[in-house]
């Protein structure tokens, strides 16, 4: 069983692609997601707290994203959830990355142009 997320949020920061000497492109980033909630004294929609995921994509969505994706963009991913803790001599921490599957602008904060791009087999 796959514990499958969505997301929406800020890139915040610069993409990072790579190719990997067996060939697999990869490309990550942090993504900023704030809970945004209506204010029923004020009538104003105000930020809440802010949860940061790493987010990975591979193959041919790392290319396209690489190519699509800056920092500062509005975001919808779809991915797979994993949950890490960690520690070291000085610190221990958690955590969230998710493995994308599908990675789009958020067109309710912009506009964007789609370009298809044939992809073969291995890509996907």
């Amino acid at each position: 069983m796959e514990d499958m997320i969505t997301l929406t949020g800020l890139v915040a920061t610069t993409p990072r692609y790579l190719t990997t000497s067996q060939g697999l492109s990869i490309t990550s980033f942090r993504l900023a997601s704030s809970q945004r909630r209506l204010d029923r004294d004020t009538g104003r929609w105000v930020d809440g707290d802010t949860n940061w995921y790493t987010v990975s994509s591979f193959r041919g969505l790392a290319d396209n994203a690489a190519e699509s994706i800056q920092k500062g963009d509005r975001v919808v991913v779809v991915g797979q959830l994993r949950i890490r803790d960690w520690e070291n001599t000085d610190r221990s921490g958690t955590t969230v990355e998710v493995e994308a599957s599908v990675l789009g602008h958020d067109l309710g904060w912009g506009q964007a142009t789609y370009k298809r791009v044939p992809m073969s087999e291995e890509m996907r």
